[in-house]
């Protein structure tokens, strides 16, 4: 009997042993987790977007008149200029294009008929005036011929006063009426080089037009060559942009802001500026237009936009790098405080109509409502429901709950 009791109790020792042992396996453990601390410091709200450089005053270079410019740089001829992006020009004395007049056109069948036509008769009309030179010259030398007889019978008496006046007179009349013929004649020549000169082919005027060059175009300000539109030989008409100068000292930076951020930035605000390849560059706001813009995102969707202009505030030492149309990353600061007690923006979530964090008492989750304010993309302001040094729990999963034990995630 004993000898049973002893194994009675043996066994009924390891099964107490296993049960416990179940029971600690199966019990809850805590849920690692991210953890963060409800602190105080400075803290701003900024508008971000992408912006691009620009030159301030960029004059654009056109044509003054119709014709040929030639090719502006890498030079072929002794007319040609030689003018490239980011060459420096000063004003009124670097040659940045040159012009010279246009070949004459190809004329259809028709038109050169007419103007076949139109230069015979200009040749008859020249023999015309020629032939009435020719005889208002004869009436002329037989009215002088006159006249000189006349003085000499006159100093005889021989002839009444009258007829030496009106010997005078004729001399008189046929040297205007040949004055008339000549200058008639002058006009029917002139005519007719005009319709010879409208039947000249293209061909015939190439060598005159390469030796003799008409316009040069000279800068008209002092910079820097930031683009040239019409690089290549080529007919232009009137106000056709050939080249565009500016000085890149000048600098600005304009981003094109939703409206609805638009409406948060006042002049004046601080403006950080990254994103272009170096450190982030010091600017403030300097103008917001009155009026928007709509504009198609990348996505196809319709955006309402606001042009804002920055400058900068450093010297230029810290952005000479940049030129004119170069990518930025704008952010523009709208609200800021020094000394504000934040949390993080990934430890709230929404529970209702209220945000909530997970804070952390005693080893344990607990959801605690807390009052926001302003929020930026790292973390946000507390109004109210937090207080500093409280544990929050970052990026909850679906395991967290009111109750549930968690523990600070080891990092290697």
């Amino acid at each position: 009997m004993p000898k049973n009791w002893k194994t009675r109790a043996a066994w009924g020792l390891v099964a107490a042993l296993v049960v416990i042992g179940l029971a600690w396996f199966a019990r809850p453990r805590p849920v690692p987790v991210d953890l963060a601390t409800v602190s105080k410091g400075s803290m701003e709200v900024t508008v971000d977007d992408e912006g691009k450089t620009n030159v301030r005053h960029v004059y654009t270079v056109s044509a003054p008149i119709a014709g040929k410019v030639l090719r502006i740089s890498h030079p072929l001829g002794q007319h040609d200029v030689s003018v490239h992006v980011g060459d420096k020009v000063k004003a009124a004395e670097t040659v940045v294009a040159v012009m010279q007049p246009t070949a004459p056109s190809f004329l259809d069948v028709r038109s050169r008929e007419e103007l076949q036509a139109m230069l015979t008769a200009a040749d008859a009309s020249v023999a015309l005036a020629e032939a009435e030179v020719r005889r208002i010259e004869a009436a002329l030398d037989f009215s002088r011929s006159e006249l000189r007889r006349s003085e000499i019978l006159a100093r005889t008496s021989s002839i009444p006063e009258r007829s030496l006046e009106k010997a005078r007179f004729d001399v008189a009349t046929n040297e205007a009426a040949l004055a008339s013929a000549k200058a008639q004649q002058d006009v029917r020549r002139s005519e007719r080089a005009s319709v010879a000169a409208r039947l000249t082919p293209p061909s015939t005027t190439t060598a005159e037009t390469k030796s003799d060059c008409c316009i040069q175009i000279f800068a008209p300000v002092t910079g820097v060559v930031l683009k040239i539109v019409q690089d290549s030989e080529a007919v232009v008409l009137p106000g056709k942009p050939l080249i565009e100068i500016g000085d890149p000292l000048d600098l600005e930076v304009v981003a094109d802001l939703l409206s609805t951020d638009a409406v948060q930035i006042k002049v004046g605000a601080p403006v950080r500026i990254d994103g272009w390849g170096g450190s982030s560059i010091v600017g403030r706001v300097i103008r917001v237009d009155p009026a928007g813009f709509l504009k198609v995102s990348a996505l196809g969707i319709e955006e309402q936009r606001v042009r804002t202009t920055i400058d900068f505030v450093g010297p230029p030492e810290e952005w000479s790098r940049l030129g004119h149309d170069y990518r930025v990353i704008v952010h523009v600061t709208v609200w800021g405080e020094p000394n504000v007690l934040n949390v993080p923006v990934s430890a709230l979530f929404r529970q209702g109509e209220e945000w909530a964090v997970y804070s952390v008492k005693n080893g344990r989750a607990q959801a605690t409502q807390a009052k926001i304010g302003h929020r930026n993309n790292r973390s946000a302001e507390v109004l109210s429901g937090l207080s500093e040094g409280d544990l929050v729990v970052l990026h909850p999963s679906d395991r967290i709950r009111s109750g549930v034990a968690v523990i600070q995630r080891q990092t290697d």
